[in-house]
């Protein structure tokens, strides 16, 4: 999956609502309309039908004709990692002093580049 899929499919699980709590029968979802993804990834629809139709291919998605985008299980379960990913490595960075701003745009560059063992050491440095 390349960086940008991995991009689309994250923004779905924050605009979906999902809900992922034992009190709750089941996983809750809205979806996530087209326009709303393109706003937050700051794209063009085209780009977003065609990252919707990959990411339909790879089954991390469904979506009815016109309708909301909602995320299949595994959907959620690969995009609920990329977002700890992300949230680690912005943490990581604030931690060694870098501002808000520039952790949040670097550590959405890093999440897609960085192998397992490093995401896993931060991990461990951040619990130490």
């Amino acid at each position: 999956m390349t960086a940008s899929v991995e991009d689309y499919l994250e923004a779905i699980y924050m605009l979906s609502g999902v809900c992922l709590c034992p009190v709750v029968e089941g996983d809750v979802s809205a979806g996530a309309r087209i326009k709303d993804i393109a706003a937050k990834l700051q794209v063009k629809m085209p780009s977003v039908i065609n990252a919707i139709t990959e990411l339909k291919r790879l089954e991390y998605v469904t979506q009815e004709p016109y309708g909301a985008v909602i995320l299949t299980q595994t959907g959620r379960e690969r995009a609920l990692e990329i977002l700890r990913r992300h949230q680690l490595l912005t943490r990581f960075l604030i931690r060694i002093g870098v501002g808000e701003d520039n952790a949040e745009r670097d550590a959405c560059k890093m999440e897609h580049i960085l192998s397992q063992e490093t995401i896993d050491r931060i991990r461990d440095f951040l619990l130490q």
